[in-house]
């Protein structure tokens, strides 16, 4: 029987064990990379709400549930004869010193700026010595400079890595008030396809008005995702509240109007 450990290694002879064809976990055995994939996303959103949360036990567990599942990619991996865990932290150690040779080589008082900069420079070359090892001719493809954004990407953070890419060439708002404009302009569209347009219309107009508030968010570097997550909680806890007093009238929801709840919703906003 396994113990508790701060080792690593124990981990992954856990999962090694739970993958066992003999003795190990029905349920693990049968995963695939394929099935897997879907929970390793759901673990990275959860480490970014335990973030949000500020609830550093609550991090500390979800940060340990993403690690297991890199644990489990390497293992399927190794049991394929890929790669192994060992090979995934040197990719990652060799990508590190690499990107930071401001760091790791002849040091270097940079801006911030320049690290970046730098940073986009080597990610640039690694991508292409990528392509060239799996055979792919860069001359066959036309190339843009919206490449490396990853599709998978949750999409209000592809939103902001595609204005990203395109700002670092020009293609940007002057000032974020032109870019509040813009939101104004994309909510008097709405409003036009609200009235009069199809549900086609009003998606499309819905989705520029987020593409531009996504654009906001990346004005003053804030993470849209997160402040969505952080205003999806206070929501979630005012609305409890007007829960709560209605109760302390012996009413819910359901037996209460608008008005009502919406007076009791103000007092909500006076509590937090």
């Amino acid at each position: 029987m396994p113990s508790p450990s701060r080792d690593i290694a124990d981990l992954i002879a856990i999962m090694a064990a739970l993958r066992d064809r003999d003795t190990g976990c029905p349920w693990d055995i049968e995963q695939s990379f394929g099935s897997i994939a879907p929970y390793t996303v759901e673990e990275a959103h959860e480490v970014a709400e335990a973030v949000a949360s500020g609830d550093r036990e609550d991090l500390r567990e979800e940060l340990g549930d993403l690690l297991l599942q890199v644990v489990f990619h390497a293992r399927m991996a190794e049991e394929e004869g890929s790669f192994d865990f060992g090979g995934v932290v040197e990719a990652v150690t060799r990508k590190m010193i690499r990107r930071h040779p401001h760091v790791f080589g002849e040091r270097r008082n940079w801006t911030p700026a320049e690290v970046k900069a730098s940073w986009a420079r080597i990610k640039a070359e690694e991508k292409a010595e990528r392509a060239l090892r799996r055979g792919e001719a860069a001359s066959t493809a036309a190339s843009s400079v919206l490449d490396g954004v990853s599709a998978a990407l949750p999409a209000a953070q592809r939103a902001v890595k595609l204005q990203e890419k395109a700002a670092k060439v020009g293609f940007d708002w002057p000032a974020i008030e032109a870019v509040l404009d813009k939101a104004e302009e994309e909510i008097r569209e709405l409003k036009d396809a609200v009235a009069g347009g199809s549900d086609a219309d009003i998606a499309e107009e819905l989705g520029d008005l987020l593409f531009v508030l996504a654009n906001v968010a990346r004005w003053r570097n804030l993470d849209p995702d997160m402040v969505l997550r952080q205003a999806n909680a206070k929501f979630e806890r005012r609305f409890r509240i007007v829960e709560e007093l209605l109760r302390a009238r012996g009413k819910s929801p359901a037996d209460s109007d608008l008005a009502e709840m919406d007076a009791l919703w103000n007092e909500a906003k006076r509590r937090r």
